[in-house]
C-alpha cells in the first residue's frame, strides 16, 4: 500500500489546528484533541498521523477491490 501524501497542517493562534489535502480543508481539531494530534506528530510519521486523523486511511475495502475482476 502506498504512503500517504499531500497533507498538510497548520496551528493557529487560539490553539486549533487545521488540516488540509493537497489545499483543501480535511479537518479542525480544537482543545484537547489538538493538542494529542501535536503530539503524535511531533513522535510519528506526520503524513500517516494526518491521514488517520482525517479518516482518509483504510476504508475496509482494499481487499475486495484488489480480488475485483475491473482491477486485475
Amino acid at each position: 500500500m502506498a504512503k500517504p501524501f499531500g497533507f498538510s497542517f497548520e496551528q493557529r493562534g487560539d490553539g486549533s489546528v487545521v488540516i488540509t489535502h493537497r489545499g483543501r480543508a480535511a479537518g479542525v481539531l480544537r482543545g484537547s484533541r489538538a493538542a494529542k494530534f501535536l503530539a503524535e506528530v511531533e513522535s510519528g510519521d506526520a503524513q500517516l498521523v494526518m491521514a488517520r486523523w482525517t479518516g482518509a486511511y483504510k476504508f475496509g475495502n482494499e481487499r475486495m477491490a484488489k480480488n475485483h475482476p475491473r482491477n486485475r
